[in-house]
């Protein structure tokens, strides 16, 4: 099977799909807006994002045409299950080591093994590491899906990284070629913090003109 490359968002979304199924099976499948808030979560997130419903829902549709998601007809809303074992072919305690690597960023073995104890339960460290090496080794029906990062300096442990989003730089355990959309987030944020930085630097100013306080800056 051949899979392209997935974007940020769209490899954040399958994770949450994932994630969900085992941490809230009350409320799974998901609403689009269960789904977005937990895209949007602040903790166990690395990047932290900040999608709307509509980004969601599109990467719903990019991954639906890839087989990796399916959507489910509820009472009152729809709802969306992944299918990531079957659309990346995979066994389901692969899934949940690249679940945790879609949500969180790189990590070491024992740091899986702790994270993926709501979806998998692995007997040992060795065990993680049996499922790495596979994954890190393409088949004849996919890619190889995750790397093994050179060891930081000063670090104990190496590190994992999926490649479900493109190569990733092994110095920086970080994507190589940010997408567009990426690139558009991070200018989003950095006029966003100029407009704070602008809007603090008034404040200042007006403050110190109510104070009599001469600025020179």
């Amino acid at each position: 099977m051949s899979l392209r490359t997935l974007s940020a968002l769209e490899a954040r979304v399958l994770a949450v799909l994932v994630e969900k199924a085992s941490t809230v099976p009350d409320s799974y499948p998901l609403s689009l807006n269960a789904l977005t808030l937990g895209c949007n979560q602040k903790t166990a997130r690395d990047p932290v994002m900040n999608a709307t419903e509509p980004d969601v829902l599109q990467a719903l549709e990019d991954l639906k045409s890839m087989h990796l998601v399916n959507t489910v007809s509820g009472n009152r809303v729809l709802r969306f299950e992944h299918n990531g074992a079957r659309g990346l072919g995979v066994p389901g305690a692969a899934l949940a080591c690249l679940t945790l690597l879609m949500l969180r960023g790189p990590l070491t073995t024992a740091e899986l093994r702790l994270h993926t104890e709501r979806l998998h339960r692995f007997a040992d460290l060795s065990s993680v590491e049996g499922f790495l090496e596979e994954l890190a080794e393409p088949s004849e029906t996919r890619p190889a899906y995750v790397i093994k990062l050179a060891r930081a300096p000063g670090a104990r442990e190496a590190r994992w990284a999926h490649l479900l989003c493109g190569e990733v730089l092994q110095e920086m355990g970080v994507s190589a070629l940010p997408r567009d959309d990426e690139l558009a987030f991070l200018r989003a944020e950095q006029q966003r913090m100029n407009a704070e930085l602008e809007s603090l630097k008034a404040l200042v100013q007006r403050m110190a003109s109510e104070l009599g306080i001469v600025n020179d800056a």
